[in-house]
């Protein structure tokens, strides 16, 4: 007659674990990172570079799909439901690149039926026969870095296409095929107005796109911005432009689903909410993070090498640094990610993804409620109005 072992405690950091395994593994998304850009903008605090005349294509898709090669082992057997094409400009790569990249992937893990694959671009980067190309790969969303349509505040953020660019850019996605794409829009720009946001606002809207992305600017250490800041709007102005908009944004249609995520019915982006509801996601490119659960309960942040030119070195490791996340850490990292959107998540979607009982929540659970920050129901979790304006006070309740 034989025993089953005993199942050993989780480790993590040299602690043992209260988790659980976990009952079902989240959906696995795939980050692929480009760095380039044609000129690095100086509000931007993204891991991109300047491109030089020509880029390492065939280096660089060489290089991830090695990259990709030895994160296999952590998500055998599972299928991709999204990938992202973040950057940098991942539009200035050519189709073939990313055709070769794509089939290397597709190749290594298996795509989910109907996956949402989507490619960032800017104006500047448009042309109507790669764009078309692009769509014929099977890539079926893009986002689209528009920021401004006024010449004077392009000039302030240090953008290279101006607002007929950023117009035309709009037309050529869907002739290209394209019937989902998102438009980046900034407000709380350097000397902005009410009426210059919600001009940009509307100009965005006219265009019909699925899904807007409207945030605002935001000064970020390590950026020309930060060192030498521009003038931007009082914040009376700023809070005057962002009731406006979010009411211009509902009266057309566009539903709020997280903090600076607009969307029509139907077309909120999978892949991002896959980050916010605490989902599983590769990786690869320079500087690129990930995060996998495993069926143990362990739960493992990673980051890549992050400057091009070592990550294109053979003789330097494609993995930075990895960290476990411990059982003092996820009611923080579950939270910071669930409670920016506008609705939340389901109370049980927190043991699911974290292994741990909501009793680890009660103590700041109840603190948030009394002070107005989250709401008090039972079966979700989800930021008050007050706690969505507030949301770095209201995750302060959840650190230990």
């Amino acid at each position: 007659m034989t025993h089953d072992s005993p199942a050993l405690p989780l480790i993590v950091g040299g602690t043992p674990s209260t988790r659980a395994a976990l009952p079902l593994l989240p959906p696995l998304a795939l980050y692929i990172h480009i760095p380039w850009c044609v000129r690095k903008c100086p509000y931007c605090d993204f891991n991109s570079h300047t491109a030089s005349p020509v880029l390492p294509e065939e280096e660089y898709v060489d290089a991830l799909l090695a990259d990709l090669d030895q994160d296999l082992h952590a998500v055998y057997g599972r299928e991709l439901s999204s990938i992202f094409f973040g950057g940098g400009t991942p539009s200035l790569f050519s189709a073939a690149a990313l055709g070769r990249l794509l089939k290397g992937v597709e190749q290594r893990i298996p795509f989910a039926p109907g996956i949402e694959i989507t490619l960032e671009a800017n104006p500047g980067t448009f042309e109507q026969e790669k764009f078309s190309a692009y769509r014929a790969l099977g890539i079926n969303r893009l986002s689209i870095g528009i920021q401004s349509f006024q010449q004077a505040k392009l000039s302030a953020l240090g953008r290279i296409h101006n607002g007929d660019e950023a117009i035309r850019a709009a037309g050529m996605a869907r002739l290209a095929g394209f019937d989902n794409f998102n438009l980046d829009l900034m407000h709380g720009l350097p000397d902005q107005s009410l009426d210059d946001a919600l001009d940009d606002l509307r100009q965005a809207i006219s265009l019909k796109p699925t899904h807007l992305s409207w945030y605002q600017l935001t000064l970020e250490p390590n950026t020309v911005f930060w060192n030498q800041p521009p003038v931007l709007p009082e914040d009376d102005t700023l809070w005057d432009i962002q009731e406006a908009g979010q009411a211009l944004l509902a009266e057309h249609g566009y539903a709020q689903y997280e903090v600076s995520a607009y969307a029509q019915p139907g077309k909120a982006a999978r892949h991002n909410l896959n980050y916010w509801s605490f989902g599983d996601f590769i990786g690869i490119g320079a500087g690129a993070h990930g995060k996998l659960s495993h069926p143990d309960g362990r739960i493992v942040r990673t980051w890549k090498t992050r400057l091009p030119k070592d990550y294109l070195n053979p003789a330097k490791n494609f993995q930075a640094g990895e960290k476990y996340l411990g059982d003092d850490e996820l009611p923080f990292e579950f939270l910071m990610n669930a409670l920016r959107l506008t609705e939340g998540v389901a109370a049980e979607l927190y043991p699911q993804r974290t292994g741990l009982t909501l009793q680890s929540l009660a103590q700041g659970r109840r603190e948030a409620e009394q002070s107005g920050l989250l709401q008090v129901e039972p079966s979700r979790l989800a930021a008050t109005e007050r706690g969505q304006l507030f949301l770095n006070d209201l995750l302060q309740k959840f650190l230990s």
